[in-house]
């Protein structure tokens, strides 16, 4: 029996990809994400959320890695496991639970992750743990997200970076080029970002080194 582990990006997925794990590349696309994963949960024991996140919340850094207590999916909590939970929270360095939510689009204003955590009190934002939590509701199947913050509440992402992801999860660097030549003064915010995301990808190869091949699984 497999663990799905549900990812935004390729590089995500290339890091977390495992015997034992089935993963499945969101793309920013929800619907086709639901579809994908309805597929994969045959033989399935579990759905992993994990990767790369915004912070909605003060007090979070690139680098940090946060565990969901619940999934927040418009006006529905979707809460996580508690048993995997806990075993996430005590093998990842640093860990702490948050509430998480999820976005079909990405948040990328600084206003908008301030409005979002003031209605909602979530303190992460992502692109697939909604859908994973749904699928994973029914299909019966126990459920965590685990993600690391790549860029900080106060942060606003260039607009090179909100449109740098292919369908499939991987780097569009054509729309990356012309949106640099378009405006070539974010060229300084969009090192910053790629500097703060890369960040992020190390501290989530270095917790998948500590939770092992299985993801700290039931």
């Amino acid at each position: 029996m497999t663990i799905v582990a549900v990812t935004g990006l390729q590089r995500e997925a290339r890091i977390v990809a495992a015997p034992g794990i089935r993963v499945v590349i969101g793309g920013g696309d929800a619907t086709r994400l639901a579809a994908e994963l309805d597929r994969a949960m045959e033989g399935a024991r579990g759905v992993v959320s994990i990767g790369i996140a915004g912070a909605l919340g003060p007090g979070w850094r690139p680098g940090d890695w946060a565990v969901a207590r619940a999934v927040l999916d418009g006006g529905e909590a979707f809460p996580a496991d508690p048993a995997w939970a806990a075993r996430l929270l005590s093998g990842l360095p640093g860990a702490r639970a948050a509430l998480f939510l999820g976005s079909d689009a990405m948040v990328a204003e600084a206003a908008a992750k301030a409005a979002l955590h003031r209605d909602t009190g979530a303190e992460a934002v992502d692109m697939e743990s909604h859908v994973a939590a749904r699928v994973a509701r029914r299909h019966g199947l126990p459920f965590v997200a685990a993600r690391v913050i790549s860029d900080a509440a106060d942060r606003t992402l260039p607009p090179a970076a909100r449109v740098g992801m292919r369908p499939d999860g991987g780097m569009d660097l054509g729309a990356v080029l012309r949106s640099l030549l378009s405006d070539p003064r974010q060229i300084p915010a969009l090192i910053r970002t790629g500097w703060e995301a890369e960040r992020g990808f190390r501290a989530l190869l270095r917790g998948h080194h500590r939770l092992g091949p299985g993801l700290a699984a039931p």
